[in-house]
């Protein structure tokens, strides 16, 4: 459920974990963090304001609406899949339209009062591990939030680093909270990946790195039966496929999907993952489950959606060979007046294999020069690197 803004945008999603004690706010809260991992916004926010009036003073249920909102926003612009987060930024910030008001206006209101509930909750209870969590899950959303939709990294730099600090107090005061792990374990990773000179100013100013021990906090915290167990699983999603571990990666997407079967992207995810790792018949399976699902579904569409399935179907298509249907899904794509850029390009790049498998060096060529256009435009480095290298090597099955 996953445009490479912030890593950290689709790992820190920060439900609802430390629930309060209220029974029936608990139960809604569940109910509710079911019904946002199964895209189902809107009833998450009937639930979660129901909560709300049953414990108004617990950060748990603003941080869940604020959470709500900020999805809503990812959702509409359509940057919710691990393909959006696999890449590289060129810059520390990036131009984004604004975010629908009233959504941008609940997000605030929302985790600026789970963040003062929480500070006030830290400054009566200094050793309380449930307050230091509240605190770190809010500034962990606000980080993200401004990463993802102000698109300023450098603008959520202090937010997350107290989120960071705060879950690593939540692990000293109680080293059993291993869902205070999905945070610790995020920044980690991210600081990993990092150039040096970056990991070095990280480094000075609190935050810790080891990719490993980050992708180690992050599995704790799946395996550890508590409200934030499917965002670390979403998270590992992405950072599996990162690290090239795809076999984990697809065995924690369909883990998610039997969680969640009404999340028809969770099938988008398989497919694509399958395809990274070179397993054509298998993502051409799941895009057509997935394809299944989305035509019995009536519910809104993410931002060129269906352009995305078919881009995904005719990636597939090309590795098993079947060029005809695959030209018909990329041609799709370009047809489509809401495909984003980088699927338009990604297209090309598909409609090029097409020719080269066909003999037609020259028409190929074209397409991937197209191809090579839109990814640059599109700020998309793993679309540009693939048509760069299929300008110099003609596609073959199997090979390039």
């Amino acid at each position: 459920m996953i445009r490479p803004v912030l890593l950290a945008a689709v790992l820190v999603l920060g439900a609802a974990a430390s629930l309060p004690a209220d029974d029936r706010a608990l139960a809604l809260l569940r109910e509710g963090n079911v019904a946002t991992y199964s895209l189902d916004y809107d009833r998450a926010l009937t639930l979660y304001n129901q909560a709300k009036a049953l414990t108004p003073e617990d950060p748990t249920v603003h941080r869940a609406i604020a959470t709500v909102a900020w999805l809503r926003i990812m959702f509409l612009r359509g940057t919710v899949t691990a393909d959006d987060y696999m890449g590289e930024i060129a810059s520390s910030d990036v131009k984004l339209p604004p975010p629908p008001k009233d959504l941008a206006n609940t997000f605030h209101e929302h985790i600026t009062r789970a963040r003062t509930l929480a500070e006030r909750a830290v400054a009566a209870r200094p050793n309380d591990p449930k307050a230091h969590y509240d605190l770190g899950a809010a500034l962990g959303v606000l980080a993200s939030y401004t990463g993802s939709v102000d698109g300023k990294l450098w603008g959520a730099f202090t937010a997350a680093k107290g989120a960071y600090g705060a879950h690593e107090k939540v692990l000293e005061l109680d080293p059993s909270r291993k869902d205070a792990g999905l945070v610790v374990g995020t920044y980690r990773y991210i600081v990993s990946t990092r150039a040096m000179p970056v990991r070095w100013m990280a480094y000075l100013v609190g935050f810790g790195g080891g990719k490993e021990h980050g992708i180690q906090l992050l599995e704790g915290a799946a395996s550890f039966p508590s409200d934030v167990q499917a965002d670390a699983r979403f998270a590992l999603v992405l950072i599996y496929s990162r690290e090239r571990r795809f076999d984990d990666a697809l065995r924690t997407v369909r883990a998610l999907q039997a969680s969640f079967p009404r999340n028809r992207l969770l099938w988008l995810e398989e497919g694509a993952t399958a395809i990274r790792a070179n397993r054509a018949a298998e993502a051409e399976r799941a895009i057509e489950a997935g394809l299944a699902k989305t035509g019995a579904d009536n519910r809104p569409r993410i931002v060129g959606e269906d352009a995305l399935w078919r881009l995904k179907r005719a990636t597939a298509r090309v590795m098993t060979g079947k060029t005809a249907a695959a030209r018909e899904d990329a041609q799709f794509v370009l047809a489509a007046p809401d495909a984003r850029l980088w699927v338009k390009a990604r297209a090309h790049v598909e409609l090029g294999k097409i020719a080269d498998l066909a003999g037609n060096r020259t028409l190929a060529r074209q397409e991937y020069q197209s191809g090579l256009t839109l990814a640059e435009r599109s700020n998309d480095p793993q679309g540009r690197a693939e048509a760069r290298r299929l300008l110099d090597k003609a596609y073959t099955r199997g090979g390039t």
